[in-house]
C-alpha cells in the first residue's frame, strides 16, 4: 500500500493526462499488489524517459537535416507548395516538425483492400528482389501464409539477397523457435523486437506494431496486414478486410529509415551506439529530388512515424491537425476507437461545424475488451451528429482516414490511445487527389455492406451491453 501510494503521488506531481492518472490511481488503491505490478508492466511513460533512442543512428541524422532543409525552403518560399498542397500547409510543417517527415514526390502508389490481395502483392514483389529484402511485420504467425514466405525468403537469401526479418515479442509470441532458426540457418538476420522478459524492467506495454517492407530500397509496403492465415483466408467471422498501400518513390527512403531504426534500436540494445549509414540501402531513384518538384500535381506524402522513441505524439498530432483542416467530409474506418479527448472533441467540433463525419467500425471484433470499449462512445458520437456504421461482411482492420477528397492517411496505426500513446507505429499522409478518391470510392461501396446505427435503436440495446461498455470504457485509458 506504501508503495501504491508513492507511485499515486508521483503520478500526480508529474502532471500527465488527468483521466489516465485517476484511472491508475484507482488500481492502484484498490488493488495495490496487483495494480503495483500492472503500472511497473505497462503505466510507465516511456516516451517522456525517451528510453527508446534515436541517437547515434545516422540515417536518423540525415533525415533531420533534410527536414530542416526543406521546412526552410518553405518558409522562405511558401508559393512552391501549390495548389495540391497548399491547404494542407499547417499540417504539413507541422508532421515537418515533430516527426522530422519530408514531403516527398513518388512514381506510384497502389492500394489494397483485404489482406488476400496486399499479401499476394508483397509476395510478388519479394520474388522481384536482387539486393535485399528488409521486412518488418507485428504479427507473424507458423501457418500456411507464415511457411509460404518463410519458404520464398529462404530461397532468395540462398540466391544471394540480403534479407532482414524483425518481429515483435508480443505480437508474435506463439511463433516457434524452430522456425526462427530455419530462417537462420539460410543466413537470413532475425531479430527480435523487445522479448518477453519476466521482469519489472521489461517494457511489455510498448510494442512494435508496424508492417513494413522495402524491396531494394525502390519499393515499400505499408498498411495494416500481418502475415497470418487469418488475413489470407479470413476468419469465422468472414473476409479479412484492411488497406495496404504499395510505394514507388521517394517515400520508399523514408520506410526504409523507420526499418533501420527499429534495428538500430534493437541491435543496440537501447544504447547510444552510433552506427553509419550505408548509401547501398537507398538507390538513385528515376523521379528528380522532391525540393525540385514541389509544383503542380504529383503523388506526395509524408511518412510519419510514431512511439516512445519520439518526443511527439506524431500520428495522433497528424489526425488532429487533418480532421481540424477538415471542411467538407470526414471518412474513418478503425477496428478499434478509443481515442484521447484531443481527437474526440475534434471529431465532434467538425460535426457540430456541418462537416459531414462518418466513422466505420466492425460489427464483430476478434478483442472483445476493445470492442466493449470502442462501442462506449456511440452514444456521444451520435449525439454530435456523426454517423457510424457497423461493417458486417467480415472483419475491417483497415486504418484510414480521408479529408475531403483531398488527401488521405492510412497505415499501422488504430484510432485508439495504445497506437497513440504506446506502439510503434507508421503510416503515410498522401496529398493527392486521386488517391483520396480511390479510398472514398472503396468507403462508399463498403458502407453497403454495413448496418447504420441510429440513436433511437441504439438506446434500446440490452442493459447487459450497456453494462459491458461502462465497465470496458472504465479501462479505455490503460488498454
Amino acid at each position: 500500500m506504501v508503495l501504491a501510494i508513492f507511485i499515486s503521488t508521483t503520478m500526480i506531481l508529474r502532471k500527465q493526462n488527468p483521466v489516465k492518472t485517476l484511472s491508475w490511481v484507482v488500481v492502484l488503491m484498490l488493488l495495490p499488489y496487483f495494480g503495483v505490478i500492472c503500472y511497473l508492466l505497462f503505466g510507465q511513460n516511456f516516451r517522456k524517459k525517451k528510453i527508446y533512442s534515436r541517437k547515434g543512428l545516422a540515417d536518423y541524422k540525415l533525415r533531420r537535416e533534410a527536414s530542416n532543409n526543406q521546412m526552410e525552403l518553405l518558409r522562405r518560399n511558401p508559393e512552391l507548395l501549390g495548389e495540391e498542397l497548399a491547404p494542407f500547409r499547417k499540417l504539413i510543417y507541422q508532421n515537418l516538425k515533430n516527426s522530422h517527415t519530408i514531403i516527398e514526390d513518388n512514381d506510384s502508389i497502389d492500394f489494397y483492400f483485404t489482406g488476400k490481395e496486399a499479401l499476394d502483392a508483397m509476395y510478388s514483389e519479394i520474388e522481384k528482389a536482387v539486393h535485399h529484402i528488409h521486412l518488418q511485420s507485428y504479427i507473424i504467425v507458423d501457418d500456411k501464409t507464415g511457411e509460404r514466405f518463410k519458404n520464398l525468403l529462404i530461397k532468395k537469401a540462398r540466391s544471394g539477397v540480403e534479407v532482414r526479418l524483425i518481429y515483435d515479442g508480443v505480437g508474435s509470441i506463439s511463433l516457434k523457435k524452430s522456425f526462427r532458426e530455419e530462417l537462420e540457418q539460410a543466413g537470413i538476420e532475425v531479430l527480435v523486437f523487445s522479448p518477453v522478459r519476466f521482469s519489472l524492467k521489461a517494457m511489455i506495454n510498448y510494442r512494435n506494431h508496424r508492417k513494413i517492407l522495402v524491396i531494394d530500397g525502390k519499393t515499400g509496403f505499408l498498411g495494416g496486414v500481418n502475415i497470418a492465415d487469418r488475413y489470407y483466408y479470413g476468419t469465422s467471422i468472414g473476409e479479412w478486410h484492411d488497406t495496404h498501400v504499395k510505394i514507388k518513390g521517394e517515400s520508399v527512403y523514408s520506410l526504409q529509415v523507420c526499418f533501420l531504426m527499429d534495428r538500430h534500436f534493437i541491435k543496440s540494445g537501447g544504447t547510444k551506439r552510433r552506427i553509419r549509414f550505408k548509401k547501398k540501402y537507398y538507390p538513385p531513384l528515376d523521379i528528380q529530388g522532391s525540393q525540385a518538384r514541389i509544383e503542380g500535381k504529383h503523388l506526395y506524402s509524408q511518412i510519419i512515424s510514431s512511439g516512445p522513441d519520439s518526443f511527439w505524439a506524431s500520428i495522433m498530432q497528424c489526425y488532429f491537425s487533418a480532421i481540424t483542416a477538415a471542411k467538407k467530409h470526414i471518412y474513418i474506418v478503425t477496428p478499434y476507437f478509443t481515442p484521447c479527448e484531443s481527437i474526440l472533441n475534434a471529431l465532434k467540433i467538425a460535426a457540430l461545424g456541418e462537416v459531414d463525419v462518418r466513422i466505420m467500425l466492425p460489427e464483430k471484433s476478434d478483442t472483445k475488451i476493445a470492442h466493449w470499449s470502442t462501442m462506449s462512445y456511440i452514444s456521444e458520437l451520435l449525439e454530435a451528429g456523426i454517423k457510424i456504421y457497423l461493417f458486417k461482411k467480415g472483419f475491417n482492420h483497415s486504418k484510414v482516414i480521408s479529408i475531403d477528397g483531398q488527401m488521405s492517411i492510412v497505415g499501422s496505426a488504430n484510432m485508439d490511445m495504445r497506437s497513440f500513446e504506446h506502439n510503434f507505429e507508421v503510416m503515410a499522409a498522401i496529398y493527392n487527389k486521386e488517391c483520396a478518391q480511390i479510398m472514398e470510392k472503396r468507403f462508399l461501396k463498403d458502407l453497403q455492406g454495413c448496418r447504420q446505427i441510429t440513436a433511437g435503436k441504439w438506446a434500446k440495446r440490452e442493459v447487459a451491453d450497456k453494462v459491458k461498455e461502462s465497465i470496458a470504457r472504465l479501462w479505455s485509458p490503460l488498454l
